[in-house]
C-alpha cells in the first residue's frame, strides 16, 4: 500500500469510519478490513459505526438542515464548485485508491473521479436553475404557481463498483437542492469513502460549515437497515441489488418516505443484419468486459440476427482472446479482478447452471491461476427460455441469442424482469425507431449504435420494472431531492372559488 498515497489524500492515520459534522475518535462498531482484490493483500482497518454513532450522525445531518436550507441556493452551488475543484487537485490519487480497493483498471478510477468532477459543474449551474412553474388561474386576481423547497437529511447508500461517483451523483444535486445527507458506503470499499470525506472536509471547512455532509459505514447492512426506518430521513437512495432494493423499499414505504432506487440490470443488446459487424465488436466489448462485468450496466445479453451470428461469435472471441487480464494498475491491463471469492463461486454456478440448461460455453469462464480474484470473461451461446439468462449475475458472462425478424428480438430483450440498459445496433432508421418507440425497449436507457454502459452525467439515469424506477444525475432528476409547493396568491378583494363553487351567506 502506497503510504504516500494515503497522506496525499489524508486517510494515512485514520481508522475511524463515522464522521458527523467531525470525525468520530472511538467507534463502537466492528473493525472491517480492506482487501485489494487483484492481489488479496490487505489495504486497512476501518473501525464503523455502533447504533450511538449512527444517532449522532443523523442529529447532525438534522441540525445542519436547518441553516444550510436558509443559503441562497447559488452560494450552496459554488461551494459544491469548490468541492469540484478539490477532486481535480486529487483526481489521480483518489481514481488510483479506487483501483487498489475495487479492482477496476486505473482508467476506469480516474474516470469515476472524472464523474464525480462532472456532477459538481452540472450541480452548480443547477443551483441556478432550480425553476418553479407559473400556471394559468382560472380565478381573476389571483396567482398560481408552484415551487420547490429543500426535503431535508437524506440517505445515501452505495455499492461497491462505483464507490464514489454514485455518491456524487447524489451528494451534489441534494447539497444545491438545500439537503444534508448522511451516506453508507459498501463495507467492502471503505477507504474511498474516507478519503472522499476527507476531501469534503476540507472544502467545507473554509466556510465554517459542518455537519451538512456525513459518513456512516456499517459492517454489513444494518446501518442501511438504520436508515430505510429512520423518519428523521424523508429519502433514501440506494444502489445494489434487487433484494436489497425490495428490503429498503418496504421498510421506507412503511413509513410513507421516499425512496430512489438504482438496482439490477440484465442489459441486452440486439444486433440486426443491417449492423456494422466492427462497431458493434467495440461496444459489446467494453460493455460485456469492462469492470470485469460488475456494472449494472454491464452487458449480459447478445440478441444476434441469425444471418450475422457466425461473423460476429467470430469476431467476438478474436476480440476476447485479445483482452490483457491482469493488474488493474498497468496501463495496458483492461480487465481486473472480480471484487471477491464469492463473486467468483456466483459466476461459476451461473456457468453451470447455463450448460445442465442446454447453453454452450464458447469461451473463458475459468478462474486464472494466479494471486487476486481474477477469471477470464465468457462467452455462452444460449436461448431464451434458459431461466439463467433472465437472472444477473455480477461477473463477465456474455449469453449470446439469436432471433428471426425484431419482434421475436425486443419480446426476448424485454422479457427478463430487471429494465435497466438497452441498445441495438442497426444501420435501418426504422428499426432504430421501433427499437425506441413506446412497444420497444422497456428499459430506462435504450441506446442505437453504442454500448449499453458509459452514460453521461447529463442525462437522467435508471431503470423500470426491478430496477427499482429511480433517476439520478442529469436532467430533472433534481426534483427527487425536494419538496413541491402549489401555491395561490389573491390579491383582489373578492373570494372566488375554483370550478365555480358558492359558498355564500344570505344577509
Amino acid at each position: 500500500m502506497d503510504h504516500n498515497l494515503l497522506m496525499r489524500l489524508g486517510i494515512a492515520d485514520m481508522n475511524s469510519g463515522v464522521c458527523a459534522g467531525d470525525w468520530s475518535k472511538s467507534p463502537g462498531g466492528p473493525t472491517i478490513v480492506s482487501v485489494n482484490p487483484a492481489t488479496g493483500e490487505r489495504l486497512a482497518a476501518v473501525v464503523t459505526a455502533s447504533r450511538a454513532d449512527y444517532d449522532a450522525c443523523v442529529a447532525r445531518a438534522v441540525q445542519s438542515f436547518g441553516s444550510w436550507r436558509s443559503m441562497p441556493p447559488p452560494q450552496r452551488g459554488e461551494i459544491v464548485r469548490q468541492l469540484g475543484h478539490t477532486l481535480r487537485e486529487h483526481k489521480r490519487d483518489l481514481g488510483r485508491l479506487v483501483t487498489l480497493e475495487t479492482g477496476k483498471i486505473l482508467s476506469e478510477g480516474e474516470g469515476e473521479v472524472q464523474e464525480m468532477i462532472d456532477i459538481c459543474d452540472f450541480a452548480t449551474g443547477l443551483s441556478r436553475q432550480l425553476y418553479g412553474l407559473t400556471i394559468a388561474t382560472e380565478r381573476p386576481q389571483h396567482r398560481l404557481f408552484e415551487q420547490w423547497h429543500p426535503l431535508g437529511p437524506i440517505g445515501i447508500i452505495t455499492a461497491f463498483n462505483f464507490p464514489v461517483a454514485v455518491w456524487a451523483w447524489n451528494a451534489a444535486i441534494a447539497s444545491v437542492c438545500g439537503d444534508s445527507m448522511v451516506w453508507k458506503p459498501s463495507p467492502t470499499t471503505p477507504l474511498t469513502a474516507i478519503a472522499v470525506q476527507h476531501l469534503v472536509n476540507r472544502t467545507t471547512a473554509t466556510h465554517n460549515l459542518e455537519g451538512v455532509f456525513n459518513l456512516c459505514i456499517g459492517s454489513d447492512a444494518e446501518v442501511g437497515r438504520w436508515m430505510a426506518e429512520d423518519r428523521r430521513l424523508p429519502l433514501i437512495s440506494a444502489t445494489g441489488s434487487c433484494s436489497m432494493g425490495r428490503s429498503v423499499a418496504q421498510a421506507v414505504g412503511a413509513r410513507l418516505g421516499r425512496s430512489l432506487l438504482e438496482l439490477g440490470g440484465n442489459n441486452g443488446l440486439i444486433v440486426t443484419e443491417s449492423a456494422d459487424l466492427d462497431l458493434a465488436v467495440r461496444a459489446i466489448l467494453f460493455a460485456a468486459v469492462g469492470t470485469a462485468g460488475q456494472r449494472c450496466t454491464t452487458l449480459r445479453r447478445l440478441i444476434v440476427h441469425q444471418s450475422v451470428e457466425r461473423p460476429l461469435i467470430d469476431r467476438l472471441v478474436a476480440a476476447y482472446r485479445s483482452v490483457p487480464i491482469g493488474n488493474p494498475l498497468e496501463e495496458d491491463t483492461l480487465v481486473g479482478p472480480l471484487i471477491n471469492e464469492a463473486a467468483i463461486e456466483q459466476m461459476q454456478d451461473a456457468l453451470k447452471a447455463s450448460s445442465e440448461q442446454g447453453g454452450e460455453l464458447i469461451f473463458g469462464g475459468e478462474r486464472l491461476e494466479r494471486p487476486g480474484h481474477f477469471v477470464r470473461p465468457a462467452i455462452v451461446r444460449a436461448h431464451a427460455e434458459m431461466p439463467i439468462v433472465t437472472k444477473e449475475t455480477f461477473a463477465p458472462i456474455l449469453y449470446v441469442m439469436t432471433y428471426q425478424n425484431l419482434d421475436e428480438a425486443v419480446r426476448v430483450h424485454n422479457q427478463v424482469a430487471q429494465g435497466l440498459s438497452s441498445a441495438i445496433f442497426t444501420d435501418r432508421l426504422s428499426e432504430a425507431e421501433q427499437f425506441l418507440s413506446a412497444a420497444g425497449s422497456d428499459c430506462g436507457i435504450a441506446n442505437v449504435n453504442i454500448g449499453t454502459s458509459g452514460a453521461e452525467i447529463g442525462g437522467a439515469f435508471g431503470g423500470e420494472k426491478d430496477t427499482g424506477g429511480g433517476r439520478e444525475s442529469g436532467s430533472d432528476a433534481w426534483k427527487a431531492y425536494m419538496r413541491r409547493q402549489t401555491c395561490t396568491i389573491n390579491y383582489g378583494t373578492d373570494l372566488p372559488l375554483a370550478q365555480g363553487v358558492e359558498f355564500r351567506l344570505t344577509e
